[in-house]
């Protein structure tokens, strides 16, 4: 059984988990050419910094104290670099200051206590317009998700060209535990890993670390963390976008330890494959093995509207792309800030800290299908999100 990770600030967006179970300022500008970190981020006040060298460009989150959380600010001055960029550089780069986080968080007591503000509902919206950008982003775009990622961090970087794991990075999305859903765009990459990995990811907050991240199809690339620095020079010394896939393919290099999920592929593959929650919880009793009764005892830990919500997300999201899918995921952000356990798996976790969530409902068996569908129901015309 994986232990707790105790203190990190977990991105779902606008969000923050300080304990999950199981599993500011202005941009500046400066040129780079054999070092990328010459000046000091960690000196700096800005919480995004958006640095350039000749045709290249890059985007530190520099928020290490809180490993790197984004927040509103913080998504509008990265989508305007990232517009910016687009148009005028050869390739960008996206990273974190430290050594712990590449992005991972948010005030998600803030969120889920304001509601269904316009603030709230902002947040979402243009972080899953980011997400979009990134999705088809006509420049390589490279994300150096070294450390924690999570949540925001992962919308940052999955959907990108180019995702470089390294030794410390470390993934999930546990959103069940606090009774959301894996947003992000989540319902378009979690379909497409492997078989069923990424409904039990969804399903679970498994976390990948390390070479997981790469064996899993989450990241493209695995890079140790000691040859980061290295990296990062030559990318941005880099003479042609277009060496840019064989440059990363220099420094790529197998992990050291095998995937970790490996031995029990087979098992995901057989017992997540059933057509509804139910029946994935039925496959894993029936399964018998100590692999399938501390997964089963996990899923008994998060929110049953969660779960069919994020069962029924992943199921259409397999379908659709990924535009469809960040408007679908839209319309479920609003329903979660208006009705869902969102705000009691937060005040379990992080607010009272007793870690027994009352989930209502309780019971799988009492979670309507009636209920389910109104999470996925249009909004008006005018609250749609437009991509």
């Amino acid at each position: 059984m994986q232990r707790p990770i105790q203190r990190f600030v977990y991105t779902f967006g606008h969000r923050t988990c300080s304990q999950l179970p199981l599993i500011g300022g202005v941009s500046v500008s400066t040129r780079i050419t054999r070092a990328p970190m010459a000046f000091s981020a960690r000196q700096s006040s800005s919480s995004v910094l958006a640095t350039e060298s000749s045709n290249k460009g890059m985007i530190i989150l520099n928020r290490p104290k809180a490993l790197n959380a984004i927040n509103l600010e913080m998504v509008r001055k990265i989508y305007k670099h990232l517009k910016k960029c687009e148009k005028s550089k050869s390739l960008l780069i996206i990273k974190g200051t430290g050594d712990k986080a590449f992005c991972a968080g948010g005030d998600v007591r803030a969120l889920v206590e304001a509601g269904p503000t316009d603030e709230s509902k902002s947040f979402f919206r243009e972080e899953y317009t980011t997400n979009a950008l990134i999705g088809n982003y006509k420049i390589p775009y490279i994300a150096i998700i070294d450390g924690i990622t999570m949540g925001g961090g992962v919308g940052l970087s999955v959907h990108g060209k180019y995702r470089v794991a390294t030794d410390r990075t470390l993934f999930a999305m546990p959103e069940t535990a606090i009774g959301l859903f894996p947003d992000v765009g989540g319902s378009y990459f979690l379909p497409r890993l492997q078989g069923k990995l990424g409904l039990y990811l969804g399903l679970t907050g498994y976390r990948l670390k390390g070479g997981d991240v790469f064996y899993s199809g989450i990241a493209s690339h695995y890079c140790e963390s000691c040859k980061i620095p290295e990296l990062e020079t030559a990318l941005l010394n880099c003479p042609d976008a277009d060496d840019v896939p064989e440059l990363l393919q220099k420094f790529h290099s197998k992990p050291e330890k095998p995937f970790s999920l490996e031995p029990f592929l087979e098992q995901i593959n057989k017992n997540f494959a059933a057509d509804s929650v139910e029946g994935i919880l039925e496959n894993l009793q029936n399964d018998g093995s100590e692999w399938a009764k501390k997964t089963l005892e996990t899923l008994c830990k998060m929110s049953p509207t969660s779960m069919k919500v994020t069962f029924r997300q992943l199921e259409l999201g397999s379908q659709l792309s990924l535009a469809q899918c960040l408007i679908m995921e839209y319309r479920l952000a609003v329903r979660h800030l208006e009705r869902s356990d969102f705000k009691e798996g937060v005040r379990a976790l992080l607010i009272d800290k007793d870690q027994k969530p009352q989930w209502q409902p309780s019971q799988l068996s009492e979670v309507t299908e009636e209920h389910v569908q109104w999470f996925f129901r249009k909004l008006p015309d005018t609250e749609e999100l437009k991509l």
